[in-house]
């Protein structure tokens, strides 16, 4: 069994989709699953959608409109008939996201986002199942929600692994699967996503499952490089990688893997490959349990941050009693801590700018501790750091906060 993980740019439009028909034919084995994401950046309109239906702003049934006549053009261009069986399947698809948003919004958000933006990959992995069938990759379609099972923490759903795997292997068998990634379902029947860009974390899920020989997921670039390209011109290949040093890149914030990914593939010594859709001869990056360190420094950059300073208001100190009220109240709100460092009479964080949560958040701690802040801030990751590449990332800048351990720096700096 192999497993083949095609995200949303590899799915972007008709070309892409022909493409991953092409792709697949590289590989006759006879198993394999294969997990799609939402097309292109549908995700994002799927998201301000229900974010327009739970607080009942105007644009509605605009961004409804857009999703559908996206999807109906890449339909059209596939399948220019439209007397192909796929259409009806997609008809239904957006009938259930519409009665989804003609609802009253009584549930808590959180879910009825998990409702809406599921939608994206359900109906993107219906139309890429329909194609292969159509381009002789003969396969079927299963729903992952009948397989990934979950408790209920919305957006970001905890796997129940006993009842996955033995699903996975119930359902899972010969010939080829096509499935969703992101997506999980609840002992109630509702949908669950397992965190944002979690199709990754799927195939890795069905792979630990299945025992699979291998993951590949198919990127818009060459493998995993030491930087964003975003921010570097001469970023560097790194054709091999350990599990722990891919684990620890992807922790940081290396937006190539989701974070979750590499553990479940680490456990079983399963293989993970990062391959360019773009050029599918080349064998990018394989991630295994060899240990090489890397031989050139890494980059990650995450912009958008605020620092927080965290103090007592009484005479106490950060110890142990305040560092649990603190991380508690974190947990509460669902603000992930990207750093930290702590000192007798402070603690500061480095968390991403969410403008939904973070507010309450300073809120709160507002009443019990003294809190101080700063914005437009950028984080700075670099593993197997030295003094050059230290110096070339900080000029210009002042250092805010800096974590340093044997192999890894961390840098919250502002613009001088």
């Amino acid at each position: 069994m192999r497993v083949f993980k095609f995200g949303g740019a590899s799915v972007k439009d008709a070309a892409a989709v022909r493409n991953v028909a092409e792709i697949m034919k590289r590989f006759p084995g006879p198993d394999a699953i294969v997990v799609v994401s939402a097309m292109g950046k549908t995700t994002n309109d799927l998201e301000a959608l229900a974010d327009a239906f739970y607080y009942r702003k105007k644009d509605t049934e605009h961004i409804f409109d857009k999703i559908l006549s996206y999807h109906y053009g890449i339909l059209n261009a596939l399948f220019p008939g439209k007397d192909h069986a796929v259409y009806r399947d997609i008809e239904e698809s957006f009938g259930i996201l519409e009665a989804e948003i003609e609802k009253e919004a009584a549930l808590p958000y959180d879910q009825v986002y998990d409702q809406i933006v599921c939608m994206g990959e359900l109906i993107s992995s219906r139309i890429v199942s329909a194609y292969l069938n159509e381009a002789k990759v003969k396969n079927r379609w299963l729903d992952v929600r009948d397989v990934i099972r979950t408790d209920s923490t919305y957006r970001e759903g905890k796997v129940n692994w006993e009842l996955t795997e033995k699903l996975a292997r119930e359902k899972l068998g010969e010939g080829i699967t096509v499935t969703q990634g992101f997506l999980g379902g609840t002992p109630e029947n509702y949908t669950t996503t397992l965190g944002r860009e979690g199709s990754d974390y799927s195939a890795a899920i069905l792979a630990y499952c299945t025992d699979a020989d291998d993951v590949t997921i198919w990127k818009d670039v060459p493998g995993v490089l030491n930087a964003d390209p975003k921010w570097f011109d001469d970023t560097r290949l790194i054709e091999q990688l350990s599990y722990q040093d891919a684990i620890e890149l992807s922790y940081y914030g290396a937006t190539v893997i989701h974070p979750k990914t590499l553990k479940p593939l680490q456990n079983k010594k399963i293989p993970l490959y990062v391959r360019s859709f773009l050029d599918p001869g080349k064998m990018g990056t394989v991630i295994s349990e060899q240990q090489l360190q890397l031989p050139i420094p890494c980059f990650i950059f995450k912009v958008n941050q605020v620092l927080i300073s965290i103090s007592p208001k009484d005479f106490s100190f950060i110890v142990e009693e305040n560092l649990s009220d603190i991380f508690r109240l974190f947990s509460q709100q669902g603000i992930k801590i990207n750093t930290m460092q702590n000192s007798a009479l402070s603690f500061s964080v480095c968390v991403e700018n969410d403008l939904r949560k973070l507010p309450q958040l300073i809120e709160t701690l507002r009443k019990k501790f003294r809190v101080l802040y700063n914005d437009q801030v950028e984080l700075v990751t670099i593993r197997y750091y030295d003094q050059a590449t230290i110096d070339r990332v900080t000029a210009g800048k002042n250092i805010l906060l800096e974590v340093k351990s044997r192999y890894t720096i961390q840098m919250a700096m502002k613009n001088a």
